[in-house]
């Protein structure tokens, strides 16, 4: 059997702030011999991301120990982008990464780690860049295996042949895609929380109010279990979040 290598999918769309520094920090926080490639699946952003990764690909040594970076392209919407980037890994294993959010020193290690145990899917434990208690305590949760203290936030490793098997992401859901693929997995009870914290941007919480937005995902969650399709969800998301 191969080595297991990390294929890492980074749906974009205008984050020309922040796609450089993850880039960067990807690359200086994990070993090339466990990177196949860093597939960044931009959704037509109309800042220049595009450009800034572009740039950066060009610069890049043609060398052994350097990691692979594409730019790949695809239609709006993070199930579609991370299908399309997932689509394209050459790696045992895949990675789904948020542009705003930095696993820890190691994280591809870590990773390989817990696949080569059988775990084939799993997540980091979160922690915001926000000291307001509520993100601290929701922080703490994630901690536990509870399919409630679970979010796309917290990044997802799985194995390329769980992927495959379970269908990829689903992309009738425009947002909530992640929940719907924790929700296979836990079903499989094929899931572990890889006790090394992952930072995220609290800027939709920055921006709306915490106790707003935390409103709104609830709310969420409840239409999800009544039954409301994607359509209504993402509609609700149009409305109060987006």
């Amino acid at each position: 059997m191969g080595r297991n290598k990390v294929s890492i999918i980074i749906p974009i769309l205008n984050e020309a702030e922040n796609i450089l520094k993850l880039i960067q920090y990807l690359i200086a926080h994990s070993s090339a011999k466990n990177i196949a490639e860093i597939n960044i699946v931009d959704g037509g952003s109309s800042d220049n991301s595009k450009e800034i990764i572009s740039k950066f690909i060009d610069r890049l040594p043609s060398t052994p120990n350097t990691i692979k970076i594409a730019l790949l392209h695809s239609k709006k919407g993070r199930a579609i982008q991370m299908n399309t980037g997932a689509g394209q890994a050459s790696g045992s294993i895949l990675y789904f990464l948020h542009a705003d959010s930095f696993p820890p020193k190691n994280f591809d290690q870590l990773i390989i780690n817990e696949v080569e145990k059988n775990n084939k899917a799993g997540c980091f434990r979160l922690q915001f860049e926000n000291n307001h208690w509520w993100l601290r305590l929701a922080s703490w949760l994630t901690k536990f295996k509870w399919r409630a203290c679970r979010g796309g936030d917290q990044s997802q490793f799985i194995t390329k042949l769980l992927f495959n098997e379970i269908g990829g992401f689903d992309e009738t859901y425009i947002i909530y895609e992640d929940n719907i693929l924790i929700n296979e997995l836990y079903k499989r009870k094929e899931f572990t929380v890889i006790q090394h914290k992952i930072r995220t941007s609290a800027r939709l919480y920055e921006r709306h109010g915490i106790w707003k937005l935390q409103y709104h995902f609830w709310t969420i969650y409840v239409k999800k279990w009544f039954g409301a399709t994607a359509e209504e969800i993402y509609n609700y998301y149009l409305k109060h979040i987006a």
